[in-house]
């Protein structure tokens, strides 16, 4: 019972020095209370605060405004992607809000299902972070600043509501 515990009290720590490592932000889009980095920093997500309702992050770099979305799939894993459409991104208008179980491309309506996140790619969907451009300590997932970085092409012509 006492190594329970222990391992419990471990595991409510470290959501506490994530938590507090983390900032909150409004999201250009309309999203409130999200984790918020900005600047080569990393966004760190709880994974016990994930739910079948996206989370929809803002991220800054270069003074360009980015997006990340995580949301638990039907099996039970987080997903995580940018908020725009591997298609639609340089229309602006290429980015998700949720319906249901599904994503629609605000800038060709498309729908997407949540289970597909990660799992499609090359096509009017969400552009996937992918396993290996993310770390996952089982608690935890980390973006890393870097990554997001390399991608802000995909936003450069965003638009937000």
């Amino acid at each position: 019972m006492r190594a329970k515990l222990t391992k419990l009290f471990a595991v409510v720590a470290a959501l506490v020095i994530a938590a507090s490592l983390t900032a909150c932000a409004k999201s250009d889009t309309g999203k409130t209370n999200q984790p918020a980095a900005s600047g080569g920093k990393d966004i760190t997500i709880a994974k016990s605060q994930v739910t079948d309702k996206a989370v929809f992050i803002p991220y800054e770099a270069g003074g360009v405004k980015m997006e990340v979305i995580a949301v638990k799939a039907p099996d039970g894993t987080i997903r995580t992607a940018f908020n725009t459409c591997q298609v639609c991104f340089d229309s602006g208008r290429g980015y998700y809000v949720q319906s249901g179980d599904k994503l629609i491309c605000q800038n060709c309506g498309n729908q997407f299902k949540i289970s597909q996140i990660e799992k499609q790619k090359n096509g009017c969907n969400p552009v996937p972070i992918l396993e290996g451009n993310k770390n996952d300590n089982g608690t935890t997932i980390t973006i890393p600043g870097n990554f997001l970085e390399q991608n802000t092409a995909l936003f450069a012509n965003w638009k937000t509501r």
